[in-house]
């Protein structure tokens, strides 16, 4: 019987094998900051306000110009259909039911046309030796609505249980949106991404991008007041998950400098450790305009739930907000918040 969200990763482990499952859950090194990123945000404590007099909580938001039922988007994540044949179809369609925005991997292993077709959707880009102009072009041809460009991934971290699993791609699973052939994800990360990215490139790429540029993988204030200086829309605060540098700080504690430093100049989405209704409104407490989830969707696709799941995403983010006394999400960005 599913409860809450986070039920979804033992269903999704019982039927996995068990490489793709670590593939999925593991992080890098010796996963520090993935325990972190679960350790912090269990240690967000919120002030509840009473007698507010709320029937119904508005969960809908406006981002990047759009308005959308929860504050929360799909996170990009690769080779979906490692998890079910349709994959990121499947999930970007549930995304869609929702009411809320789907972000499509370079390394999908679906084509972006296909998944834009299904879904609002916004396009992740991985920096790739020379193609970086075609495959946000492709993107925008495809109607996505914006280009959320990740920074955090100069070389792929070493993630110690794909390592001793051996993991490979199935033959039947690679990144469609490439011509690459894969199997060893690191060592095609390591021949097709560029490591020498610079802020001179990501203004390059913002004077191409005709539509809104997000940066993901921010986690210094330093960092998302450059992004905004080279015309980011967005900032994602994020970790990777913990799957790159293993031992930085969690992503929601680096949340509240990056939105003191630009928050009422973009977009600031909160990224890596959500697992549930309460996590996306304690982000929303912490100055977050929305967040991503990830792992959580890729557990509930592996049983063939997403409807269910982001249904239940929105029902403990209502319960959380009630019982928060907020009626909507301005009023969520007023409780009182700190540590204990």
């Amino acid at each position: 019987m599913v409860e809450s969200l986070a039920d979804y990763e033992a269903l999704a482990e019982s039927v996995l094998p068990s490489d793709v499952y670590d593939f999925v859950a593991g992080g890098s090194g010796s996963e520090l900051t993935l325990r972190r990123n679960r350790a912090a945000f269990d240690g967000v404590t919120l002030t509840p306000r009473v007698l507010a007099g709320i029937s119904e909580p508005d969960t809908s938001c406006r981002l990047l110009g759009e308005r959308w039922e929860l504050p929360v988007a799909v996170a990009p994540m690769a080779y979906q259909r490692l998890l079910h044949p349709e994959g990121e179809l499947l999930l970007a369609q549930a995304a869609a039911a929702a009411g809320i925005p789907y972000v499509i991997s370079t390394l999908s292993s679906v084509p972006l046309e296909k998944i834009a077709a299904v879904a609002p959707s916004w396009f992740q880009l991985y920096w790739l030796k020379d193609r970086v102009i075609g495959l946000m072009e492709r993107a925008v041809e495809a109607g996505c609505g914006a280009v959320v460009v990740t920074v955090d991934v100069p070389i792929m971290g070493r993630r110690l249980r794909d390592l001793r699993n051996s993991f490979a791609l199935p033959p039947d699973v690679g990144p469609e949106n490439l011509v690459d052939k894969v199997t060893e994800v690191r060592a095609h990360t390591a021949a097709a991404f560029e490591p020498a990215v610079s802020w001179d490139d990501l203004e390059w790429l913002r004077e191409r991008c005709p539509i809104p540029l997000v940066v993901k993988g921010i986690l210094d204030p330093r960092d998302a007041r450059r992004a905004v200086e080279a015309g980011a829309d967005g900032v994602v605060v994020s970790n990777h998950g913990g799957r790159q540098l293993d031992g930085v700080l969690a992503s929601i504690d680096a949340l509240g400098p990056v939105v003191d430093a630009v928050g009422k100049e973009c977009v600031v989405l909160l990224d890596s450790g959500v697992r549930s209704g309460l996590d996306v409104l304690k982000a929303i407490a912490l100055g977050a305009s929305g967040v991503l989830v990830g792992r959580p969707l890729l557990w509930a696709l592996a049983v063939e739930a997403v409807d269910e799941a982001l249904e239940l995403l929105k029902q403990e983010l209502r319960d959380a907000m009630q019982l928060a006394g907020c009626a909507d999400l301005a009023g969520a960005r007023e409780l009182s918040h700190g540590r204990p």
